[in-house]
């Protein structure tokens, strides 16, 4: 089974090169979540998983790397679970977060950060505003409130 540095080498490897929305490097994100899964609690498959939640979604790995990967098979369902499809109804994302033992927490983590008001200060008004409400609803149909200010590891 691959260590947990291991899965942030691999994951900091497949997103080289990469920024978010603002400009960052998309590495600071990864870490960002895998931080905010340790600070709520998060075991280590869960933080293992935070490093990897965007790797499928972003094409950084393939579901056949993943499906081959050593490593356990709770990180590998929770990386999915967290994996939005092409064409997937909001809903039925968070009906699979919901339903997949250990996904709440690290998309708990991801949303936090996304919401981040630093992070999304730097973006234009139109940008910022269509994300907040996203994110604030996927918070609310995973039964996490709506502020995202709950963050106890901070950006």
């Amino acid at each position: 089974m691959l260590t947990l540095a291991e899965i942030e080498a691999v994951a900091r490897a497949a997103h080289e090169g990469q920024t978010d929305k603002a400009g960052r490097p998309y590495a600071e994100h990864l870490r960002a979540v895998a931080e905010g899964v340790r600070a709520r609690g998060g075991d280590e498959e869960q933080i293992a998983a935070g490093w990897l939640h965007d790797s499928v979604e972003d094409d950084a790995l393939s579901r056949e790397w993943l499906s081959g990967a050593a490593l356990s098979r709770r990180i590998k369902d929770i990386v999915l679970a967290v994996t939005k499809r092409a064409g997937e109804e909001p809903e039925a994302y968070a009906r699979r977060i919901l339903r997949t033992p250990g996904a709440l927490l690290v998309k708990e983590a991801d949303l936090a950060h996304n919401a981040d008001p630093d992070r999304l200060a730097v973006l234009d008004e139109p940008v910022r505003k269509r994300l907040t409400e996203k994110y604030a609803r996927m918070r609310a149909l995973l039964g996490l409130g709506d502020d995202g200010l709950d963050d106890p590891g901070g950006p």
